[in-house]
């Protein structure tokens, strides 16, 4: 395993599931991503590029795609979620949705492929 599935593991309930949807989606779209951290916090890397990674804290939990393009792309998807530059903080209560989750993914992951 890795530090991204490490995280998973010591949470439960809401939480975790959040967590694993996050997973789930970005191995889903990105079979070869491998767990790593990037910027201090567990992460998928794709091409040796950080994918997605995440961070639990007591405020919420935080997404961050590694891309200030890509959270102003998704933005208007995201009322009513805390917002800045590369981060998309959320709760477990109230998780990404799936669809934005996706296009999240989507759009970091050809941001990668058109880097090379």
């Amino acid at each position: 395993m890795g530090v991204f599935t490490d995280l998973i593991d010591s949470t439960d309930g809401a939480t975790r599931e959040a967590l694993l949807q996050i997973r789930d989606r970005a191995l889903a779209a990105a079979p070869d991503a491998v767990e790593d951290l990037s910027y201090g916090v567990p992460a998928l890397k794709y091409r040796g590029r950080p994918l997605v990674g995440v961070q639990v804290r007591a405020a919420g939990l935080s997404l961050f795609p590694y891309s200030s393009t890509v959270v102003a792309e998704v933005a208007p998807e995201l009322t009513g979620f805390s917002l800045s530059k590369g981060t998309i903080r959320f709760s477990a209560g109230q998780p990404i949705p799936e669809a934005t989750l996706a296009r999240i993914v989507a759009l970091r992951l050809a941001e990668i492929e058109r880097a090379g």
